[in-house]
This record gives structure tokens, C-alpha cells and sequence, in this order.
């Protein structure tokens, strides 16, 4: 019984690290040694001219926020479509009643074209969140890992995710709040504007520099755990499917093989994400509608019914949208060489303390 109990626990991405020590102790006493460390390998692998810059380079941040500036501005943009029918469903759910109906009803009113609605603000706003997430990350990631140490980097690496993704989060969610303000206006309000060059100067004539970041703060309440559950859970999701699902190991499979585990793992993060993130994107969708009321007000008005309104619509965008901005980001890096460290190993320091060495 124990030991089928034994591999589902440790498939769990936010085990203890004392348990999962214990775990892999036991499996490396049995099996050969392992690579040197991540940081050793991608060292030795830049000096030999495999990637095109050092790892936690300028250049390597720089890249990193481009990647997260196409990953992001071009999946949320080819989803603006559903995103809008979420976005209605959401603060008018007597019109739009379901996701199909909401489909039927825009195009009726809007004709086809109408779908496309708030297209610009949404390029615009996730392109510079996309450039905050991934390049912050990646920045907080290695200075977190930096302050804390080689061993309790590894021991502790699901905290290092989430503390690095909400860091990065918080100021992405900054750059992101006045484009959402105006997409959410544009899609969600008949007759109030068409376009961004409409939507901006409207806003700013009746609430002033407020009407585009009195949603902030609903913003770090939906996107913060949406990307601390996005970060770790993909990069935990990686890990397993690494050593338990593919037959190889990660050095072994070749570039299109590590893009499909990258799109799988980003896929089943996307699900989690839209799931913890979804009172809070109802919240922000009704805040920016309305005008003069606050997070809490809305909170309370909506109720715990309410604010689950088109999850199913949103599990299936931000399941596919997650999916999609992983598998672009890292097909960025493969496409200008940059270094792509494989799952954590235990560093050889520590085996050494646990007698895991021959």
C-alpha cells in the first residue's frame, strides 16, 4: 500500500523539502551520480560557444523580456474574441448567458468585426506585462537564488518560484493596469468607444489618471497567484514529467521534444491558474465598467455565486493561452541560443553531507 502511496506524493509540486530529501536520498543511493550542478553545466556549455550569451547576462535578461513581449502580446491578442464574450458574461450575465450564446448575441449586435473589439489595448498592455513577468523572473529567480544558497536554493526551489513570479508580477500588473482599464471599457460598455484613440482621452476627461489604476489593485489580486501558480507549477509540472512520464532523460530529447513538454506542462499550469485567479478577474472586469465604486463594493455585490461567472470560459482561454505563451517563450530562447537550465539537481555539496556520494 505504502509504497503506490509513495511516487503520488512525491508528483505533488509543493511537497515539503525535508520529505522529498528524504525521497531522493534513497533513489540516489541506488543509482549512479549525477550531472554537476545547473549553474556548473551551463557555464561550461557558454565557454564552449553552444549559447549565444552568458546565463543572467544583460543580454540574457533582455532576450528573456523579449520572448515574455511576443509569448504574451500575440496569444492575448488572438484571444481577444473570447476574452471579450468573458469579459460580458461577467458584468451583464442576464444578456450573455453562456459562452455560445455570448458568441451569437455580439455578432448579432457588433456583426463579426465586433469580436475583434479592444484588439489595441490589449496588444499594447499585455506586450509590456509580457516584457515585466518573463524578464523579472528570470532577474528574481537568480537573485533570490543567489541570497539563499546553492542547497536551500534546491531544497526550497517551489518557494524561489513563487516568491520570484509574484516580484515580477507586481510590477508587471503596473505597466498592465491603464490598457486594461480602457480594453475593459471598449468591450464591455455599448456606445462608450471603439477604438483606444476613442477610450483614452474619454477616460482621462471624466476620472483623471485614476480611471486607468483604480483597477491595480484588483489586478495584483487576480495575477499575482495567477502567475505564482503559472511559474511553479510549470516548472514543478517539468520536473515530473521529466522523471516520471518522459522515457529519456531532458539532455537526450531533442529541441521539439523538450517544446512539447514545455507546451503539456504550461497547459495543466494554465488550468490551476485560471481556477485561483478567477473571483478576482470578475472583480476587475465590473470595476472598470462602473464608475465610482470600489473592489469591495463590487466584492460584496456580486457575492460568492456570482463571482465564479464564466469560469469555464476562462479555464479554457487561460488553459490554451498558458500553454501557448510557454511553448513561444521557450522556442524564443531555443531560436537565439539562450541557456535553457535543465530540471534542478541536488547539488553535489549536499550529497556529500547526506553521504549520497560514492
Amino acid at each position: 500500500m505504502f509504497s503506490s502511496i509513495a511516487p503520488l506524493a512525491r508528483l505533488n509540486p509543493f511537497y515539503a523539502p525535508h520529505f522529498q530529501l528524504v525521497q531522493d536520498g534513497l533513489r540516489k543511493r541506488t543509482e549512479p551520480a549525477e550531472a554537476p550542478s545547473t549553474r556548473r553545466s551551463l557555464a561550461a556549455a557558454s565557454a564552449a560557444e553552444e549559447y549565444s550569451c552568458a546565463y543572467g547576462s544583460g543580454r540574457f535578461f533582455m532576450l528573456c523580456g523579449l520572448g515574455g513581449i511576443i509569448s504574451c502580446g500575440t496569444t492575448h491578442t488572438a484571444l481577444v474574441p473570447l476574452d471579450l464574450v468573458k469579459c460580458r458574461i461577467q458584468v451583464d450575465p442576464q444578456k450573455y448567458k453562456s459562452i455560445f450564446n455570448g458568441f451569437s448575441v455580439t455578432v448579432k449586435e457588433d456583426g463579426v468585426r465586433g469580436l475583434a473589439k479592444g484588439w489595441a489595448p490589449t496588444f499594447i498592455g499585455y506586450s509590456m506585462q509580457g516584457l515585466c513577468k518573463f524578464g523579472f523572473y528570470e532577474v528574481f529567480k537568480i537573485l533570490y537564488g543567489n541570497m539563499l544558497g546553492e542547497e536551500n536554493a534546491y531544497l526550497w526551489r517551489t518557494s524561489l518560484y513563487l516568491a520570484a513570479s509574484a516580484s515580477a508580477e507586481f510590477f508587471a500588473d503596473i505597466a498592465l493596469a491603464p490598457m486594461e482599464a480602457a480594453k475593459v471599457r471598449i468591450q464591455t460598455q455599448p456606445g462608450y468607444a471603439n477604438t483606444l484613440r476613442q477610450a483614452v482621452p474619454k477616460m482621462f476627461g471624466e476620472e483623471g489618471i485614476w480611471a486607468f489604476y483604480k483597477g491595480v489593485a484588483p489586478l495584483w489580486m487576480r495575477q499575482i497567484p495567477y502567475t505564482m501558480m503559472k511559474f511553479a507549477c510549470f516548472e514543478r509540472t517539468v520536473e515530473a514529467l521529466y522523471k516520471y512520464v518522459v522515457p529519456k532523460p531532458r539532455s537526450e530529447c531533442s529541441k521539439g521534444e523538450q517544446l512539447v513538454v514545455t507546451f503539456v506542462a504550461g497547459y495543466i499550469a494554465g488550468v490551476f491558474c485560471a481556477i485561483v485567479s478567477h473571483p478576482a478577474d470578475s472583480v476587475v472586469s465590473v470595476l472598470n465598467k462602473e464608475k465610482g465604486s470600489s473592489a469591495s463594493q463590487v466584492l460584496m455585490r456580486l457575492g460568492f455565486k456570482g463571482v465564479w461567472k464564466g469560469l469555464f470560459a476562462r479555464i479554457i482561454m487561460i488553459g490554451t493561452l498558458t500553454a501557448l505563451q510557454w511553448f513561444i517563450y521557450d522556442s524564443v530562447k531555443v531560436y537565439f541560443r539562450l541557456p535553457r537550465p535543465p530540471p534542478p539537481e541536488m547539488p553535489e555539496s549536499l550529497k556529500k553531507k547526506l553521504g549520497l556520494t560514492q
